[in-house]
């Protein structure tokens, strides 16, 4: 191999090495639809403290008694982090009131939660706990 093309080589790979973690992530835009807002009142079911995004399940109970779970995207684990939260921060079981945006296409999950955008999470005492989505220009109020 020449030395040019080894040079040239090097620099696609190093171009390719910056770029796939920005095709790899989704935008707010793209999953997501900010004029479908959603508020459910309902039961933590589990917190999926995972990479990229944790998740927030909840338990919503309609007049009938039917128990519907929401899978509530949020920030990641490391993002949350830093707002003071972790894996204990929320208990199975407690209740809470979701504010967030549906995902776009209106399908469920794999597990049949029905996919959703977390903004914030209000405790059954009136505290009000910023989730944060990639759609926030303003802190949950």
């Amino acid at each position: 191999m020449t030395f040019k093309f080894k040079a040239a080589l090097v620099a696609c790979s190093a171009l390719l090495g910056t770029v796939a973690p920005i095709l790899a992530h989704h935008s707010f835009a793209a999953e997501y639809d900010a004029t479908k807002t959603v508020t459910v009142k309902g039961t933590i079911n589990k917190l999926a403290w995972v990479n990229p995004h944790a998740y927030v399940y909840v338990d919503v109970k309609d007049a009938s008694g039917k128990v519907t779970t929401w899978a509530f995207e949020s920030l990641s684990p490391n993002a949350l982090s830093r707002q003071g939260w972790n894996r204990n921060s929320l208990k199975q079981g407690e209740e809470v009131t979701v504010d967030g945006y549906m995902a776009k296409d209106g399908k469920p999950l794999a597990d049949g939660s029905i996919h959703a955008n977390s903004r914030g999470i209000t405790r059954a005492d009136g505290r009000k706990v910023f989730v944060g989505s990639s759609a926030d220009d303003v802190p949950y109020k």
